[in-house]
């Protein structure tokens, strides 16, 4: 099982005021939180571990069929970030590895069970409008689509 999220940045601004009062502790463990206010770059660092939480979470849904999303039970841990972020996601006692891509105008992330997976899989992001009209036929491991992104990523 594999999974991924794609978050649009210039949406995510619009969208989301994850400045305001409460809402890091409705999402974020006290680590992550601290390492979102220590960042040199904190909107970035918010997305990157909101991808890193859904794309485990897609894995975890799948795997153990339980649909609770409780983001704040998901912890994310950070071991490289050069270019590419390299983490793991923690939810119960199960952990999945990740993988982030951060580019201008979005943030990326691949998930898998095993670390060594994350080079096996192969991802597909489309811009709009050059989304594939069928692309619920195409098979992707997992899907995921936010703003102008669509996401598909394959194993």
């Amino acid at each position: 099982m594999i999974g991924n999220d794609v978050v649009d940045l210039d949406l995510a601004k619009v969208q989301s005021n994850w400045r305001r009062k409460g809402y890091l502790e409705k999402i974020f463990t006290n680590a992550e939180q601290e390492l979102i206010k220590t960042s040199s770059c904190p909107n970035t660092t918010v997305w990157i571990l909101w991808s890193m939480k859904e794309a485990a979470y897609k894995i975890h849904n799948r795997k153990t069929g339980i649909r609770n999303f409780a983001p704040t039970h998901l912890s994310c841990s950070l071991t490289n970030v050069d270019g590419e972020v390299i983490g793991s996601v923690t939810v119960d006692s199960q952990i999945y590895f990740t993988k982030t891509s951060i580019l201008s105008t979005y943030v990326h992330t691949i998930a898998a069970p095993l670390s060594n997976q994350l080079s096996e899989i192969s991802i597909e992001i489309y811009s709009q409008p050059n989304h594939p009209i069928n692309y619920k036929s195409m098979a992707a491991g997992c899907v995921s689509h936010h703003g102008r992104y669509l996401a598909l990523v394959y194993k």
